[in-house]
Parts: C-alpha cells; structure tokens; sequence
C-alpha cells in the first residue's frame, strides 16, 4: 500500500494560514462565489494517500477524503497511471452521441456489483446531484406518476429536482422556491408513519413514483437507521407499486466495509444512484437501475460528459482497489475507530453525545451536557477549526456531529494518530 514520501503527519510549521496560503485565499475570495461554505483557511497544494500539504508545505491528515470522494486515498498510483494512460488515447466523446471502450466497460463493472439479482443498466453522470435528476425523471417516466417521497435529514443534491428531494438544511433550499411539486418529507427510519399517517391522510399511494432513501444518512448527521427499516420499506414499495431509490452517493463503494450500504440490510432497490468516490477524485455518477425500470426510449435523457473516458478509467482502476485492498480495509479500521471513539465517549461523557456508523463512515454528536444531550453547534465548530491547527481535517454534518469519511487506505496507525489528536483538542477545548 503506498504511503506518502514524507511520512511525517501532521507537520505544521507555520502559523496557519500560512503566508503563502493567506495570499492564495484572498486572491480567491476576489473572484469566487460568496455562496462556497469554507470555514477553515486551507489551501491545497498537493496531495497523497491520507496525507494533505499546503502552500507552506503544512501537511495535515485526512479524515475527509473530500467529502468521502477519494475512496483510495489522494492521488492513487494505480489511479493515477489509469489517468494518464487514458489521457493520452481519448480526453472524451460524448456518451450520448458514440461509443467509446471505457464506458462500456464500467457499465458491464456496475451491473455486476449490483446489489441483487435483477439485470440491470447504467446511465452515467457528472455528479451525485445529476444521478438523483435521472433518477428522479426515470421514476416519473416508468411509473406515469408524479408524486415522490423523501426523508428528513436527507441531502440528495442543490440541482432543483435534487433539493427538491434534500430535506436537511433550511439554508439550502431558503429562496429558492418554488421547487419541484408534489414532493413529502417524512420521518427517516419510521414506514408507519408513511403507512398510517400519509398514506391515510395526504398522500395517495397508487399516486406516488418513488421513495428516495439514504441507507445511512450522510448530510443529516450520519444516521443509522434501525435494521428493519429497508425491508420494511422494500414491502411497502412493492404493495403499492412504487420505486425504491437508493442514494449511495456518500455511503457506496466500500465506505461502510460493503460496495454499497443497502447491502447490510438485504434489500434489492430499483434504482441506484451514485458518485463521490466511484472515480476516487476525479468527477463521474451513475445511476443503476433494473432493466425493467429503464424503459425510457432514445432521446429521453442524456449527458455530454457523462461517461467521460478518462474518469471511467479512474473508476475502473478505483473499483478494483476498493474490491481487492479496501473494502476489507475500512471494515477493519471502521471497526477500530468507532471502538476508539466510544472510549473517547466514555472519557468525555459532557461534551460527546453518540457514536455510530458503518465501517469509515462514522459520526459522533457533541453535546452541551450528558443530562440533556442537547446538541452543541458552537462547541463542534470550535473542536473542528481546533484540529484544523493541530494537522487534522475534519467536517461535521447533522446538527452538532463531526462526521469522519477518511480514505478506505488509511492504515490503524494513521486513524490512531488522528483520534489521538481529536481527544487532545477536546480536552484542551472543553477545559476552557
């Protein structure tokens, strides 16, 4: 497994942002939009593995793999080498249009890591927010209906259709109404209340195309949903004639110890919607679905760049990885981390609430105080931007938890090193 070439992480030996980077940012902010949300002062120079330097030469380990985007670590020879080679027959060739070999291949790939026995077909994207509109289009057009359900606490995307779909954060759907129609929001984890409550009361059932799910929500504080949940939403799918869509954007391709999260619970979708790390770093989605939902005729959807040779190579490359070295990897070193983490729980009983996750998809909630639980917003900010300083990178999601996605390749000494620092910051932090 290679490993950066200098092997000291974190290194910092400026104050940060250092000069340089204090410079590149502001050039930045004269031309960037106001709307990008970068709280920390990092600016990337390069890359490797689970390793992240700086314009000063600062090297900082990663525990967020570009939001859970590059699956087999920054800059993978393996992934690299497919890069360059590809790069050198055919940049691209519009998907929609021709025939190229690298699309092909990953399509014939993905049909055989479906998630069940149904034969399938692929259409492929530029982005997760891309696979949920085709996806969302794709249920309006197989089924003849338009009504479509979500969950609160999801994130599906800022395209409208897929914000339309996002039910997490008021400030990502605030003034931008109206969205697409006929879409409900309910309860993640609970079919009851779709069954008793909307079915009954809302909501015609023989109405609805789709119900849109996260196996394990990402954006909504990295959720878990009860076991029973999938199977249970799986019936009530096939009851009334609905689509099952599956957004594995953030939780596919080896992040939780499985190629895709819906595996844990036995449950075959319809369709499947991918991204992130599916190229490990470079921009490519798909979404999956059972041929006998992809009935849609020619012309009805298409992508210019969807397809692209050169990431299709990456994938292809990046998939390999994930199924020989990784997946195992982050089922492992899951494993250690969230055992790490509960004892840091158990440490810090006032300021860290629950932990939970799936293989190196992993959250833990801070709190205000171990009597109320109440979700600490301020204090989760402070310990992130604390790490950020100390060498470690990290994001939150939900309303109060620091979420960590780190590369499948990172080793245990690596994730030890890491939580080392985490616990450090939070007892300094907290004694304050």
């Amino acid at each position: 497994m290679p490993r950066a070439k200098n092997s000291t992480v974190p290194y910092i030996h400026t104050a940060l942002p250092g000069p340089l980077a204090k410079k590149a940012i502001a050039f930045d902010r004269r031309f960037t939009s106001p709307s990008y949300t970068r709280y920390i002062p990092l600016c990337v120079k390069s890359a490797s593995m689970c390793t992240v330097e700086d314009l000063d030469g600062n090297r900082f380990l990663d525990f967020t793999a570009g939001i859970a985007v590059n699956a087999c670590g920054h800059c993978h020879p393996e992934v690299v080498a497919a890069i360059r080679d590809q790069a050198g027959k055919l940049l691209h060739m519009c998907g929609s249009d021709y025939y190229n070999q690298p699309q092909a291949d990953l399509a014939s790939r993905l049909c055989k890591l479906w998630p069940g026995k149904s034969p399938t077909r692929v259409f492929f994207t530029n982005s997760g927010a891309e696979s949920i509109e085709a996806a969302f289009k794709l249920a309006r057009y197989h089924t003849g209906r338009q009504r479509v359900i979500a969950f609160l606490g999801a994130f599906h995307g800022r395209t409208f259709g897929a914000l339309s779909l996002t039910g997490s954060r008021i400030t990502q759907r605030a003034h931008f109404a109206p969205l697409v129609p006929e879409v409900e929001h309910v309860p993640y984890g609970d079919v009851s209340y779709i069954r008793e409550q909307l079915f009954k009361r809302t909501v015609p059932p023989d109405e609805v195309a789709a119900i849109f799910a996260e196996p394990l929500q990402g954006e909504g504080g990295y959720i878990v949903p009860p076991m029973k949940f999938f199977p249970e939403l799986r019936k009530l799918c096939d009851e009334h004639g609905i689509l099952l869509v599956c957004d594995e954007v953030q939780s596919g391709f080896g992040r939780t110890g499985k190629m895709f999260c819906i595996e844990h619970y036995g449950v075959e979708p319809d369709i499947l919607c991918l991204a992130k790390g599916i190229a490990s770093g470079l921009p490519l989605g798909a979404m999956v679905a059972k041929e006998s939902v992809m009935n849609w005729k020619q012309g009805a959807h298409g992508s210019t760049f969807g397809g692209n040779p050169v990431s299709c190579r990456a994938a292809l490359a990046s998939i390999g990885l994930i199924e020989r070295e990784y997946m195992q990897n982050a089922k492992e070193v899951g494993e250690f981390m969230r055992a790490r983490l509960w004892k840091m729980r158990e440490e810090h009983p006032n300021h860290i609430g629950d932990v939970r996750g799936l293989g190196l998809m992993l959250g833990m909630d801070i709190i205000a105080d171990k009597k109320s639980q109440r979700p600490a917003k301020a204090l989760r900010e402070k310990i992130i931007d604390d790490a950020y300083y100390a060498g470690l990178l990290l994001l939150g999601c939900g309303e109060a938890t620091i979420r960590f996605c780190p590369p499948l390749c990172i080793t245990r000494e690596e994730a030890a090193t890491g939580l080392e620092l985490l616990d450090g910051v939070i007892r300094k932090r907290c004694k304050k």
